[in-house]
């Protein structure tokens, strides 16, 4: 791949400032991207992050919004579009969980997580397809899942709902934009190690490693490698497609 491979492209990131967010912003950056992203609560953190992405050469863009809100997505994917000329690119990575079993989750747990994992990419794919639409070069849309989505995970109802839904919305839209040469992919990954990894108790950590094949968690650099391999012209002809980035967890 070309060092400079989105030199000239723009970039919006959803949930961009912390673990797998983070580290595709700085990857897209580094390959010549300017990037975008939203942040929920620390503008100080955000500001940092926007000041390494300009210290790469390009523009960074970092806004407060919550992707939720699709009148809050349609007026950041605006104010970026204003700011860069173009969105080329959409990664769809912003997402929390709320785990518990079915019996004692509580329906506000329930709404947030779809709200935040699978209402939020649909708020900001719809937000970005005349932008992207308009773009003679064509455009790439990448939506981060998981493989609770593909399988489903015990306490996991809501988080496997939003990841299966993100699925499901990936496949619909692709195959609505593929003549306007848009492509739409899922990632669905399996364990990283991230902020919310590192938490989890040593116990269920060894569990969990002794079901993954490769026998190790996924690190973030992976995962933005990945990322950007399904974002880039390498991968035009590739689209509607869910690629599992897992250690082999989920064969």
């Amino acid at each position: 791949m070309s060092e400079k491979q989105f030199e000239g492209r723009s970039a919006i990131v959803t949930g961009g400032t912390r673990g797998i967010g983070k580290e595709i912003v700085l990857e897209l950056a580094r390959r010549g991207a300017n990037v975008a992203f939203n942040y929920s609560k620390s503008a100080d953190e955000a500001e940092r992050l926007r000041a390494e992405v300009v210290a790469m050469g390009v523009k960074g863009y970092a806004a407060q919004c919550d992707v939720a809100n699709t009148d809050a997505a349609a007026e950041f994917v605006k104010q970026v579009s204003a700011e860069f000329g173009t969105v080329d690119l959409l990664v769809n990575n912003a997402g929390i969980t709320r785990d518990q079993l079915i019996l004692r989750m509580k329906e506000e747990d329930w709404d947030s997580v779809i709200d935040t994992n699978l209402k939020g990419a649909w708020n900001f794919a719809k937000a970005v397809m005349r932008p992207m639409m308009r773009n003679e070069n064509g455009a790439s849309i990448l939506n981060i899942s998981s493989i609770s989505g593909v399988v489903g995970m015990l306490g996991q109802s809501n988080y496997s709902a939003s990841k299966a839904g993100m699925i499901g919305l990936t496949k619909a839209i692709a195959k609505e934009v593929a003549s306007r040469k848009i492509t739409v992919n899922a990632l669905a990954l399996g364990l990283v190690e991230t902020e919310m990894a590192s938490e989890m108790n040593a116990e269920y950590r060894e569990k969990i490693l002794a079901m993954i094949p490769l026998g190790r968690l996924g690190n973030v650099r992976e995962v933005a490698e990945i990322a950007c391999f399904l974002l880039s012209p390498s991968a035009a002809y590739i689209t509607g497609q869910v690629i599992q980035a897992d250690g082999g967890l989920a064969m």
